[in-house]
């Protein structure tokens, strides 16, 4: 299944409702992953510009995207950032594969060709 992180900020409000409800929040975002279908790995809280990440592993970018927009629609988080995480296999993968990838940026010559010598230079 394709892994994923999710940065988050809360909201002032939020910080009120932890500071004077203390819970699991780990609970509740294990919950949700859950319920579209994933797993969640780790959860953390954070110092900077993100309050905390989670990673977890759902079955596709839908399903990701029905987590992020859910956590988004609670309106107890400011922000939130989700990327896809690809592993050193597949990394490599990738590599391997834009190696034999045949691309010309735009404006370059496209092939030199022998007749282009008899126009001089």
């Amino acid at each position: 299944m394709p892994r994923y992180v999710s940065f988050y900020r809360y909201t002032g409000e939020a910080w009120g409702s932890m500071v004077e409800r203390p819970g699991n929040r780990a609970a509740a975002a294990r919950k949700l992953i859950e319920s579209v279908g994933g797993t969640m790995e780790t959860f953390y809280w954070m110092l900077g510009d993100w309050d905390g990440l989670v990673i977890y592993e759902v079955p596709d970018a839908a399903a990701a995207a029905a987590f992020s927009a859910r956590v988004a629609g609670s309106g107890m988080l400011d922000a939130v950032q989700t990327n896809q995480l690809v592993s050193m296999d597949e990394a490599k993968r990738a590599l391997d594969t834009a190696r034999g990838a045949a691309y010309v940026p735009p404006g370059a010559q496209q092939e030199w060709r022998a007749e282009y010598d008899v126009l001089g230079g």
